[in-house]
């Protein structure tokens, strides 16, 4: 049984297009839903235990981690568990369960959108 959703940070698509959430910031004023979309996401990479954690699962082997694999940050298991849970609600993280275990990953077009949410705007041609 598979606990992965569809990550609220893009918009679905069929095809492998990557859809930022947002513009550029560079490129006009976000709207209300655009900020308040943006501001989810950043708020949940402003912890430094957070950040740790995304940072092994976007870096891990393979794609993907084990809750096992990258508990260690210097919290109980506990309040690991309490901030990947704020990294999927955020749409960072997805998850699956296998066995007693379950299996972090960050989705390849999380890490575009949020990179063409950063990058300066195309010039209009």
């Amino acid at each position: 049984m598979s606990n992965t959703k569809l990550l609220p940070l893009l918009e679905p698509e069929v095809s492998q297009t990557v859809v930022p959430c947002c513009p550029p910031l560079t490129e006009r004023p976000f709207t209300a839903g655009e900020a308040e979309t943006a501001a989810r996401m950043f708020k949940a990479l402003g912890d430094p235990v957070r950040l740790r954690l995304f940072s092994s699962v976007a870096s891990h082997e393979g794609g993907e981690a084990c809750v096992c694999d990258i508990s260690d940050v210097g919290v109980s298991q506990p309040t690991v568990s309490h901030h990947l849970k704020k990294l999927k609600e955020a749409g960072l993280l997805s998850s699956e369960r296998r066995g007693t275990w379950v299996y972090y990953r960050v989705e390849p077009a999380v890490l575009a959108a949020m990179g063409q949410l950063l990058t300066k705007a195309a010039p209009a041609t």
